[in-house]
């Protein structure tokens, strides 16, 4: 079923907030709906299945890895309707034209991502996906801190905050990362 006019959902928030488990909601609804659908991931995201999508709670769907935002255009089949990508943050800046030229040929796109990094700023392309996207839900996880709303990544390395000169990318779950509010979210040496 195709559909009568593209579209770009963005699906964000910090780790552990189910962005995933959202993703994967909206494509097996797009399943029953007789759509055509496809998902892709960045390749560097291996923490549970290199070729799905999996959330942190268990549920998953197969995907495609990929290198760079372009792997989508050679691997994307002519009657697909429904392109999904998990953990956008991490693909290169291509990505945001990519999404808008399939939105413009009439694919609905759901992306989702961390909208901040671990040390509180945005996060790669997504500021950009935000704004151009037609439909954005921000999800929250719980503090690990204090059990309130979660809107940030704590990174930990042995048990303490990372330092904000720290490197951005490094792909971890539980052992390396929490849900914190903004008072208990800690970056040493952010000015």
């Amino acid at each position: 079923m195709k559909h009568h006019s593209g579209s770009l959902e963005v699906v964000c928030g910090s780790m552990f907030c189910g962005k995933t488990e959202e993703l994967i909601r909206r494509l097996r609804r797009a399943i029953i709906a007789k759509q055509k659908v496809q998902v892709f991931k960045p390749s560097i995201d291996r923490r549970y299945s290199d070729q799905q999508v999996t959330s942190h709670a268990g549920m998953a769907y197969d995907a495609i890895p990929i290198t760079k935002a372009q792997d989508i255009l050679s691997h994307l089949e002519s009657d697909t309707t429904v392109v999904g990508i998990d953990e956008i943050q991490f693909l290169d800046p291509e990505i945001v034209s990519i999404v808008e030229s399939l939105a413009d040929k009439g694919i609905r796109v759901i992306a989702t991502g961390l909208d901040l990094d671990f040390r509180g700023e945005p996060f790669g392309s997504m500021p950009i996906l935000m704004a151009k996207a037609e439909r954005v839900d921000k999800l929250q996880a719980i503090c690990m801190v204090c059990g309130e709303y979660a809107c940030r990544t704590q990174r930990l390395v042995n048990g303490k905050p990372a330092r904000y000169d720290d490197p951005i990318v490094i792909v971890g779950a539980a052992e390396l990362y929490e849900a914190r509010c903004r008072k208990h979210h800690e970056v040493p040496g952010k000015e």
